[in-house]
């Protein structure tokens, strides 16, 4: 994944800045390396440079005048299917491998059979793409994707004495310590479609989903392992798992999970590192009618845990703020998924069971189960760690009185029993109702 043809212009680089959370040129050059400081990462065995080369690669972040991002854009989000208990890596990336026919269409892969349409480092990049122009999909071989090489750059190699690597810390005898770049490297352009990433529809086409700290997790369960139409939002699954959930016979007898993972990105800054794992519970198992039948309760219940974090957060600001004051109530949004996690688990994993086996699921049994594990939590986060924990002195009973009463006439309203397709409550009105009463 390196250019060999960088002519002399090419700058050159600390190994260092290979990292994609290393300080920028400008960064350095104000002297506002505040958290991340320069000079950490001096020396890379291959083994580490060729780790950060590909990392690079993989997620390349937009990096100044002709810096290319990738294929899925910079600091995309990737979905694995992993076993529940893992053996080995290896065997873990082995689901994510899938038969060529289910991946590429033969007339796609037939005739681009050039060894740098697939991978673009065995040929000088002018024969790929023409200056100042791009590539689209249908130029290369469909696996192009995997190897995608949007940076030019090179490692110079230098051998040594047994020098100590920065990441890894183990003596090498071969190592890098500095890399020489040009940019204006491959630019992706049209409907590139990579297998293990989710999309979501756009009026620009389907665009890959990026991470944002503090928003992995169960709310995204439904999109990532099975996709979603909400109204107009529409958001489809990583196309590996198409692959898993048609080949069964592979995953006979073991537990699988879907780990999700990738760089928080403004623009060329890294601000976080996000991944979570979520568990399928031999969903992949499931004929697709129970798969779709998942689908839809899913959905249900989490349009309904949406509402309530929209309503708690809601209620604290009343509790907290007079009309006109505005507040960062992300950790109220934050306590509020994190709490549900477990009690969403519990539920999904009876839903599933029921559906793989063909039995009743009682879905009306599961529905209530939610209302009640969401209901408990919006409850309990604002008595006891946001509006009913401050010094009393400095609160105002009423207005949290108030608050309440309004979020308890939100949490068993009939808007939230109607996006859960409960029936609705005696004497209960919708929550857009002012007059509506507390149940």
């Amino acid at each position: 994944m390196q250019d060999l043809d960088l002519g002399p212009k090419a700058s050159e680089n600390e190994v260092g800045a290979l990292l994609i959370e290393a300080p920028g040129e400008k960064t350095l050059q104000d002297n506002k390396d505040h958290f991340v400081k320069r000079g950490h990462v001096g020396v890379m065995c291959l083994r580490c440079a060729a780790a950060a080369l590909f990392t690079l690669q993989l997620n390349a972040p937009s990096g100044g005048a002709g810096h290319r991002t990738g294929v899925r854009g910079g600091g995309p989000l990737t979905t694995l299917v992993i076993k529940d208990q893992s053996g080995d890596l290896w065997s873990d990336l082995w689901l994510n491998v899938a038969e060529r026919s289910v991946l590429f269409a033969p007339a796609a892969a037939s005739s681009k059979t050039e060894p740098h349409l697939t991978f673009p480092w065995t040929a000088e990049i002018a024969i790929l793409q023409k200056k100042g122009g791009n590539l689209a999909p249908v130029q290369v071989h469909p696996a192009h994707v995997y190897w995608a090489m949007p940076r030019r750059l090179r490692l110079e190699i230098e051998e040594s004495e047994g020098t100590h690597c920065d990441i890894c810390e183990e003596k090498s005898s071969v190592i890098v310590r500095r890399y020489r770049t040009v940019n204006y490297g491959l630019n992706y352009k049209g409907a590139w479609d990579h297998p293990l990433s989710p999309y979501y529809e756009t009026k620009e086409g389907w665009l890959p989903v990026h991470p944002k700290a503090g928003e992995l997790g169960y709310r995204h369960w439904s999109g990532w392992v099975s996709g979603m139409t909400e109204g107009t939002r529409k958001l489809r699954r990583a196309r590996i798992l198409d692959s898993v959930f048609s080949y069964r016979e592979r995953q006979a007898g073991v537990q699988l999970r879907l780990w999700a993972f990738g760089y928080d990105m403004d623009n060329m800054k890294a601000r976080s590192w996000c991944e979570a794992t979520v568990p399928l519970y031999d969903l992949a198992e499931s004929d697709p009618q129970a798969q779709r039948l998942v689908q839809s309760e899913v959905a249900m219940w989490l349009g309904a845990a949406e509402f309530a974090a929209y309503a708690l957060r809601t209620a604290i600001a009343s509790a907290w703020f007079r009309l006109e004051a505005r507040g960062n109530l992300t950790q109220a949004d934050a306590g509020f998924w994190g709490r549900s996690e477990r009690g969403f688990y519990v539920q999904l994993k009876k839903l599933i069971d029921a559906a793989r086996q063909e039995l009743d699921p009682q879905l009306m049994v599961l529905r209530g189960a939610w209302h009640r594990v969401i209901v408990d939590t919006a409850t309990h986060l604002f008595d006891e760690e946001f509006a009913g924990a401050g010094q009393v002195e400095r609160e105002n009973p009423r207005r949290i009185a108030t608050a309440y009463a309004r979020l308890r006439g939100d949490l068993y309203g009939g808007k939230i029993r109607k996006l859960l397709g409960l029936p609705e409550a005696p004497g209960s009105r919708s929550a857009d109702d002012p007059k509506r009463t507390a149940a």
